[in-house]
């Protein structure tokens, strides 16, 4: 794909009773979007309708019933099915968590079958979506399991990227899965994505201590002192990656100490998670790291509480197609400058060249 060329943005539906249509709708509202990419929402011609009627919306979108027929400088929607479902917004519904689950499924296919080159999800509800076909927590475990690669949930907002050791697990079980194995692969995950994802060259992490204060020296838990910083000192000695820790989680953040860093581990769920929307809700993305493809969403969920009044803040999924446009390009152009390394006899030029100057 050439530098210029436009993206094709795939969009999955997400729970239609939340905000996934409006939240999309009013992200596709600036045409100036339509400069950058060419957007897909995986769902219904109907059900787009019965979203923009529902929030007064201004969008004109253009409906397709194949993949080959997309239409560039247009908003596509791509209709997987013809009849109407009975929406009512602000209630889980278990028959149309199935929507939004055929609308995930039918654009992770296109992504893996490269028709579309990016994929960003609308929120779904983790419980309406469950099947006998169709159990897992989240996206990020389905797209683990239909996409090559090991996933890493990270949070970002500019400069603040919040990962995560373990992510949809139970707090009685976060203990039991913090071992010196995940923490390598997940710091691994983290650094390879700060370099090929961000351009970052030589990324500086920090991991959070699983006990409060981390541990106080055995005191208040041993796993810190005996598993995680271990781990840590011989991944920065063996293999030179800039990883620090553990850091206690509660002074962490609000001492700006965040700021030093390129990417922050985090134990558990909330414990990053809290402090990340503390200070991103709204304005934050969630990206699906190391994945072979470029997967995003907003930092938030089906907020039903807000749904259909028109009301919903878009700027998290505005901000969630520009990152999936960011990290294509990114890669795109770690792949070319891996591809096709400088001779030697070039290098030693440049470096005579940089001499010169």
């Amino acid at each position: 794909m050439s530098k210029d060329a436009k993206l094709i943005v795939g969009i999955s539906i997400g729970d239609l009773n939340g905000i996934g249509g409006e939240v999309i709708l009013k992200a596709l509202e600036d045409t100036q979007i339509l400069d950058l990419c060419t957007p897909v929402i995986f769902g219904s011609a109907r059900v787009l309708t019965y979203n923009i009627r529902a929030i007064k919306s201004k969008v004109n979108f253009h409906g397709i019933d194949s993949l080959n027929n997309i239409v560039h400088k247009r908003v596509n929607v791509l209709n997987l099915w013809k009849d109407q479902p009975d929406i009512n917004f602000g209630k889980q519904d278990k028959e149309l968590g199935q929507y939004a689950v055929s609308s995930l499924e039918a654009a992770t296919k296109a992504l893996k079958e490269n028709k579309i080159d990016v994929l960003v999800t609308a929120p779904i509800d983790k419980w309406n979506i469950q099947s006998e076909k169709f159990n897992f927590p989240g996206h990020t475990n389905y797209l683990a399991k239909e996409l090559g690669g090991e996933s890493l949930m990270l949070l970002v907002n500019g400069d603040l990227r919040v990962g995560l050791l373990t992510d949809h697990v139970p707090i009685s079980e976060v203990t039991s899965h913090i071992t010196p194995e995940l923490i390598r692969n997940k710091v691994k995950l983290m650094a390879d994505s700060l370099l090929q994802d961000f351009g970052i060259r030589k990324p500086k992490i920090a991991v959070l201590g699983l006990n409060p204060h981390s541990g106080d020296r055995g005191v208040i838990g041993k796993e810190d002192e005996e598993v995680i910083l271990p781990t840590l000192e011989s991944i920065r000695h063996e293999e030179g990656t800039l990883v620090f820790g553990p850091y206690a989680a509660d002074s962490f953040f609000g001492s700006d100490t965040y700021s030093q860093f390129d990417g922050i581990l985090a134990c558990y769920h909330d414990q990053g998670l809290v402090a990340f929307k503390t200070m991103s809700f709204g304005k934050g993305v969630n990206f699906t790291a190391g994945l072979n493809r470029v997967r995003t969403s907003p930092d938030h969920g089906t907020a039903y509480d807000i749904a259909g009044k028109g009301i919903a803040n878009a700027d998290s999924f505005l901000q969630a197609i520009f990152l999936a446009i960011d990290v294509y390009r990114k890669r795109e152009e770690y792949k070319s400058i891996s591809e096709n390394p400088l001779k030697p006899s070039t290098r030693r030029n440049l470096r005579k060249n940089i001499r010169k100057s």
